[in-house]
């Protein structure tokens, strides 16, 4: 095989649309956008919930009530199978171990332990949130359950 011989895979490579090329080329003319109007100009700066000048429905509909979503925590969540899976006996858990694990995305934010699974290891774990059962779970293995 020599170099002039390489060539894309068949159907790999797509040639763009050639635009405004003449009246033979099926995209000739007003190029496929048909005749004036705003979207038929160079740059239509149309938004995505535009109406035409119509109130849009975001704003015609009346607003009630209070929402806490902006305002709610957001914790990390980690369930105790998980510990009982990466962690030795007799380990301390906190959010920078659990990061360095991939066990959450981020140490900054704030971390749950729910009680799914079973743990039988005695650990140490700091979280800002334990689950009734997590709590239950963690102490019943001999370990210590401590809100940061």
């Amino acid at each position: 095989m020599k170099i002039c011989d390489l060539a894309p895979a068949e159907g790999s490579r797509k040639t763009k649309k050639r635009l405004g090329q003449g009246l033979g080329s099926g995209q000739g003319k007003t190029a496929g956008k048909g005749h004036k109007g705003q979207k038929a100009r160079k740059s239509p700066d149309i938004r995505a919930n535009f109406e035409g000048g119509q109130m849009p429905l975001a704003r015609r509909i009346p607003k009630r009530g209070f929402s806490n979503f902006r305002f709610a925590v957001k914790y990390e969540v980690v369930n105790v199978a998980e510990l009982e899976d990466r962690f030795e006996a007799g380990a301390e858990v906190n959010a920078v171990v659990l990061y360095e694990l991939r066990l959450i995305s981020a140490p900054d934010k704030p971390v749950k332990i729910l009680g799914v699974g079973d743990l039988s290891k005695n650990l140490t774990v700091h979280a800002d949130a334990f689950s009734a059962s997590a709590a239950k779970k963690i102490e019943a293995a001999g370990g210590k359950a401590e809100v940061i």
